[in-house]
């Protein structure tokens, strides 16, 4: 089967499929540390958070393992036919890099604020409330996932009042869910701290709602996924001190 003809779909999968043919052809063997993502970044002329989702894929597939403060090693090597038949499922089913689904949320999401800002009803506002309410409870009590913050910004694209904007989100959500990308980014970030702060921008956002100012909304809501963006980044940094590991395992 010709690999040439089987070109993947998104960005990160190149540079995965790239690092696996690099690993097959001899020149990183079982044990051995990959270069640092920042010079694989400078190398092929990609951003980092490109190089982190490509190191998220080879390690769903068991070919890396990400050691806290060290680096990422080599701990298995890649069969020419598997990876033939990963390229092929590429294409069929291709996630969504956890950071690319984020930028994608950060550009669509705030000008969705700022065009609810003049739209929202009482009951809009009522289960925006409700929903900070949720990840109130969530926060105290260590119980639930992710439910509060999902109905918080669902509320929103619903309060656009117009409906391709909010499919376009709930799709977006649906995305998330279903990526096993993102459950292997995100699934184990239990730090309160974190989600606090993501709390305290909910409410960033739903004071600039209140305010019924489009521009307030547009970038609190920018500011709100940023910061969620640079928070993952940041966490899951193979050569940063601070970072736990458990984002990779």
């Amino acid at each position: 089967m010709n690999i040439a003809i089987t070109t993947p779909k998104r960005l990160y999968q190149e540079i995965g499929l790239t690092l696996q043919k690099r690993i097959l052809s001899g020149e990183f063997n079982i044990g051995d540390r990959l270069p640092p993502e920042r010079d694989i970044a400078e190398e092929m002329q990609v951003s980092r958070s490109v190089v982190r989702e490509a190191i998220i894929m080879l390690e769903l597939q068991g070919l890396v393992e990400v050691r806290k403060g060290s680096g990422v090693y080599v701990i298995a090597l890649p069969h020419q036919d598997i990876q033939n038949r990963q390229i092929i499922a590429s294409r069929t089913h291709p996630d969504i890099g956890p950071f690319e689904l984020l930028q994608a949320r950060q550009v669509i999401e705030s000008q969705i604020a700022s065009f609810a800002a003049t739209n929202l009803t009482k009951s809009d506002f009522s289960k925006l409330r409700e929903a900070l309410d949720t990840e109130r409870q969530q926060l105290e009590t260590g119980y639930g996932d992710y439910d509060g913050d999902e109905q918080f910004h669902l509320t929103i694209a619903h309060a656009s009042q117009n409906s391709v904007l909010s499919d376009i989100v709930r799709d977006l959500w649906r995305r998330r869910d279903e990526s096993p990308m993102w459950r292997q980014l995100h699934a184990r970030i239990t730090n309160e701290n974190y989600r606090s702060a993501w709390l305290e921008d909910h409410e960033k956002i739903l004071f600039a709602l209140q305010r019924r100012s489009p521009e307030a909304a547009r970038e609190a809501m920018w500011q709100h996924l940023e910061h969620v963006k640079q928070t993952l980044f940041e966490l899951s940094d193979a050569d940063d001190p601070r970072f736990d590991g458990f984002l990779f395992r």
